[in-house]
C-alpha cells in the first residue's frame, strides 16, 4: 500500500529545489519549514491512509451514469470531503476569497501524492485549481466573489471544456457557439468531449469553463472566447438554483482511470458569461492549461512513485532462483537485473519530481520576487520547464509503471496484483494537455526562442555549477565530470535548435526535451548528494549519471538530424 514519501518530498523542496527561500518573500512568509512539513505531513497522511485504499476500489466499480446522474465508486465522496475539508484544493488560491495563499511549489507536493493515491480521484482538485487561477487571473470582480469561494472550498468543482469530435490539438476548428442574450449573458450551444469530472454527486455545482464562438468571429484561434457555464444557476442568495441546460450524455469506457468520470457533454442553449475579453479566449485558457501541464507532469510522478513503492515491496518478497547475496536464498531484489531495475525507478521518480518542483519555484519566483527583473526571469524559467515537467514527469509515469510490471514477472500482468493499474491509469498523461510531441515542439519553438535561448542557457549555467561543485569532491567528482561534458553537449543541442527550420526542429524536439531532462535530472540529484552527503543519494546520482547520461549524445544526434529523413518513404508505403 503506497505510503506518502515525506522524506524525500522534503528534501525535493529543501535541497534539490531550494524552495524554503519562498518564506523570506514578502507574499509567502508564512510557508515557514514548520508550517509546510505540517501541510505535507498531514496531506501525506490522508492520502495514505484514506485515498489510497481507494485505488484499486476506483478502478474496479469505476463511475457510472445512471438516469442522469454520475455516480462515483465506494468511498469517492467521503475522501474528497476530506480533501475539500483540508483546504487542499485552493491552497494556493488567495486569502481573499478563502484560499490559504501557499506556494504553487507547495500545492504541487500535495497533488502528487493525491495522484500516487488515486489518480482518478486527484483529477477532480486539479481541475478545480486551474479553474481558480483562470478566474483570479481573468474574471470579473463579481465572478470572482460568486464563484472563487465556493470553488476553493471544494463544494464546486470546475472543469476545462475544450475539445470537440472534430477539435482535438486544432482547439481552432471547434464549432460550439455561444450567443448575446441581451442582458450580459450567453446561450452557449454544442457540445464538448472528454470532460474529465464534468459531474458527478461529490459536488453541490460544477463551473464549466468552455471555449465557444461568437457570431461574426474571426476564423481559427484568433476568434475564440470563454465563458463561465455553471451546472446551477445561482439564485439571489449565491447558492445553486435552476438547472442550467447543459447535461451529461454519456461517459467514456477508457483503458484507466476508470473512477473519473469522463464526460460527452451537450449544451443546449446554456447560459454563461464570457471570462476576459471577446475573442481572447485562448489566451484565458491557457493560463488554465498551464497550471494543468505542471499538474498532469506531477500526476506522472505520483504515479510513478506509486508503482515503484508496489514493485519495491513486492520484489523485496518473491523468493525465486539464487541470488548473488548472502547465502544466495535472498529476495528477487537482490538480483542484478531487478536492482537495476528498481533504481532506475527510484532515481527517474526523483529526477522528475525534482523538475516539476523547480518549475513549480519559479511560478512561485514570479509573483513574489522583489524585483521586476527577478519576476521576469522567474516567468521565463517556469514557463521554460513547464513542457519539460509536464512530458517528462509523464513519459517517467508511464516508463517506471512498466519496469513495475516487469519487475513483478508474470504476476505483473495479473489484474490482481495491482500492478497493471498504474500503466493503465497513467498512460493518458502523455496525451491530455498536449500531447508530450506538442510539449516538445513548445519547447523548441516558443519557450526556447521567445528570449534567443538566454532562459536555456541560464538553465544550462545552474546546472554547470552544480558538476563543478561535484568535481570539487572526492566521492563526486566522476559524477561531476559526466555532468560538466553532457552541459556542453547540451549547449550544442540548443544552438544547433535555434538556428535550425521550423520543420527540423520539430522533427528534433522529442529529443531535445529528453536530453534536456536528463541532464536537468542529474543536476538536481547531484545537488541531493551535495547537500546531504548521505551515501545512498550519492550512490543513486552515481547510479544515473552512468546510466543515463552516456545517452544524451546520442539524443544530440538525434534532436540534429532535421526532419528531411522522415519524407524519404512515401506516405503510401508505410
Amino acid at each position: 500500500m503506497y505510503q506518502a514519501p515525506l522524506a524525500d518530498v522534503l528534501t525535493t523542496l529543501t535541497h534539490m529545489v531550494g524552495a524554503d527561500a519562498l518564506a523570506q518573500t514578502d507574499l509567502y512568509n508564512e510557508a515557514s519549514p514548520d508550517t509546510v512539513e505540517a501541510l505535507i505531513g498531514e496531506a501525506g497522511r490522508v492520502c495514505s491512509e484514506v485515498i489510497a485504499p481507494l485505488n484499486r476500489v476506483s478502478d474496479l466499480e469505476g463511475a457510472r451514469l445512471e438516469n442522469g446522474v454520475v455516480r462515483l465508486p465506494s468511498g469517492f465522496k467521503g475522501a474528497y470531503d476530506q480533501i475539500a475539508e483540508g483546504g487542499w484544493v485552493g491552497m494556493s488560491g488567495s486569502v481573499e476569497h478563502g484560499g490559504l495563499g501557499m506556494p504553487i511549489t507547495v500545492m504541487s507536493a500535495v497533488n502528487e501524492m493525491l495522484s500516487s493515491a488515486c489518480l482518478s480521484l486527484s483529477l477532480v482538485p486539479i481541475l478545480s485549481q486551474g479553474a481558480i487561477e483562470a478566474l483570479e487571473k481573468h474574471g470579473t470582480p463579481e465572478q470572482q466573489e460568486r464563484y472563487l469561494p465556493k470553488l476553493m472550498s471544494g463544494e464546486w468543482n470546475g472543469t476545462m471544456n475544450l475539445t470537440e469530435p472534430n477539435a482535438g490539438s486544432d482547439v481552432g476548428a471547434l464549432r460550439t457557439r455561444a450567443e448575446p442574450n441581451g442582458d450580459g449573458s450567453y446561450a452557449i450551444t454544442g457540445g464538448k468531449i472528454w470532460i474529465t469530472w464534468g459531474d458527478s454527486e461529490a459536488v453541490s455545482n460544477v463551473v464549466h469553463l468552455v471555449l465557444a464562438r461568437l457570431p461574426g468571429a474571426p476564423e481559427g484561434t484568433r476568434g475564440i472566447s470563454l465563458f463561465l457555464v455553471p451546472k446551477y444557476l445561482l439564485d439571489a442568495n449565491g447558492e445553486p438554483g435552476t438547472p442550467n441546460a447543459l447535461k451529461v450524455v454519456s461517459l467514456d469506457h477508457k483503458m484507466g482511470i476508470h473512477g473519473s468520470p469522463t464526460c460527452v457533454m451537450a449544451y443546449e442553449g446554456a447560459t454563461g458569461w464570457l471570462i476576459g475579453e471577446e475573442n481572447k479566449g485562448m489566451a484565458c485558457m491557457f493560463t488554465m492549461m498551464n497550471n494543468a501541464r505542471l499538474a498532469v507532469g506531477l500526476q506522472g510522478v505520483g504515479a510513478a512513485e506509486a508503482a515503484y513503492q508496489h514493485a519495491l515491496s513486492f520484489a523485496k518478497e518473491r523468493v525465486q532462483g539464487r541470488t548473488p547475496v548472502g547465502d544466495g536464498n535472498g529476495p528477487i531484489a537482490d538480483h542484478a537485473d531487478v536492482r537495476r531495475m528498481l533504481l532506475s525507478m527510484k532515481a527517474q521518480t526523483q529526477a522528475a519530481r525534482a523538475i516539476a518542483y523547480d518549475c513549480a519555484y519559479h511560478l512561485d519566483l514570479a509573483r513574489a520576487a522583489n524585483t521586476a527583473e527577478e519576476r521576469e526571469a522567474a516567468s521565463r524559467m517556469g514557463a521554460f520547464l513547464t513542457p519539460i515537467t509536464k512530458a517528462f514527469g509523464t513519459d517517467t509515469g508511464i516508463e517506471v509503471a512498466n519496469l513495475g510490471i516487469q519487475t513483478h514477472g508474470g504476476m505483473g500482468f495479473i489484474e490482481e496484483t495491482g500492478a497493471a493499474q498504474y500503466l493503465r491509469d497513467v498512460r493518458i498523461t502523455a496525451i491530455y494537455e498536449g500531447t508530450n510531441g506538442i510539449q516538445a515542439m513548445d519547447l523548441v519553438g516558443r519557450k526556447l526562442s521567445v528570449d534567443g535561448g538566454e532562459t536555456a542557457r541560464a538553465y544550462l549555467s545552474r546546472i554547470a555549477q552544480t558538476a563543478a561543485r561535484l568535481q570539487a569532491g572526492a566521492q563526486t567528482q566522476a559524477i561531476g565530470n559526466a555532468l560538466a561534458a553532457a552541459v556542453e553537449t547540451a549547449r550544442s543541442a540548443t544552438d544547433w535548435m535555434l538556428n535550425a527550420a521550423g520543420n527540423d526542429r520539430n522533427a528534433g524536439a522529442v529529443a531535445y526535451l529528453r536530453l534536456l531532462a536528463l541532464v536537468g535530472g542529474t543536476h538536481y540529484l547531484g545537488r541531493a548528494a551535495l547537500a546531504t552527503g548521505d551515501p545512498a543519494r550519492i550512490e543513486l546520482a552515481r547510479f544515473w549519471a552512468e546510466t543515463q547520461l552516456p545517452n544524451v549524445p546520442a539524443l544530440l544526434s538525434q534532436a540534429s538530424n532535421g526532419a528531411s529523413g522522415l519524407y524519404q518513404i512515401p506516405l503510401e508505403a508505410l
